[in-house]
């Protein structure tokens, strides 16, 4: 991978769940219960249910929210608040993580479609509290999710991000899409590779990854 692919980027902007963090981690198990609980009682409907329109949502809307929004006229607040209470035990703090991102050249954000109260907790917990310039939850993006273009704009446009010598680092190859074709270097970090047009490189681990661009 050479780092010259690297060499024009001026802002790093990260993924929050299952990027800045490792997925044996499971904190999306604790949101996911929490979401569906949170479709129980905002719906009226039983479990199986919830957890059938939660995926559906997620899978057409891009965030389970975004359905709840769009075809039920759920407040966000409320919700974001529920789903993202959960207990942050499984997170360790990592030094290399946080001593790679704080060298890189530029400016680092998180953007995330999660809340930025959750992503701040996350981060601090990762001992990563110090490295960002900034943080970006879905509130900010006037709730429109990721992978919506509009969602990429609006956040860019809030930071002063210049796409064309931009890179985005994230979980979901869906996600990944919009950054690709706005002109941003894209990496997919995960366990497993993904095949795409529009992912550049892919990694199953953030922090080795980064200390080769360094």
């Amino acid at each position: 991978m050479p780092k010259q692919h690297f060499a024009h980027v001026e802002a790093w902007v990260f993924d929050l769940d299952n990027t800045l963090y490792p997925p044996q981690a499971r904190l999306f198990d604790q949101i996911e219960v929490r979401m569906t609980q949170f479709v129980m009682e905002a719906l009226a409907v039983d479990r199986a249910e919830a957890d059938r329109l939660r995926r559906k949502y997620w899978a057409e809307h891009g965030t389970t929210l975004a359905g709840l929004m769009r075809e039920h006229a759920v407040d966000p607040g409320p919700y974001l608040t529920h789903v993202h209470d959960i207990s942050l035990d499984h997170l360790e703090a990592d030094a290399d993580l946080e001593a790679r991102i704080r060298d890189l050249p530029g400016r680092k954000i998180v953007y995330t479609n999660g809340c930025a109260p959750y992503a701040q907790r996350v981060v601090e917990k990762r001992g990563l509290g110090d490295v960002f310039d900034a943080i970006y939850g879905i509130e900010h993006a006037g709730f429109q999710p990721k992978p919506e273009r509009a969602a990429f704009d609006a956040i860019f446009a809030l930071d002063g991000v210049r796409a064309e010598v931009a890179a985005m680092f994230e979980d979901d190859p869906r996600n990944l899409a919009a950054p690709h074709a706005m002109g941003m270097r894209t990496v997919h970090v995960a366990p497993e590779r993904h095949a795409a047009d529009h992912i550049h490189h892919h990694t199953d681990d953030l922090s080795g990854f980064l200390a080769r661009l360094l």
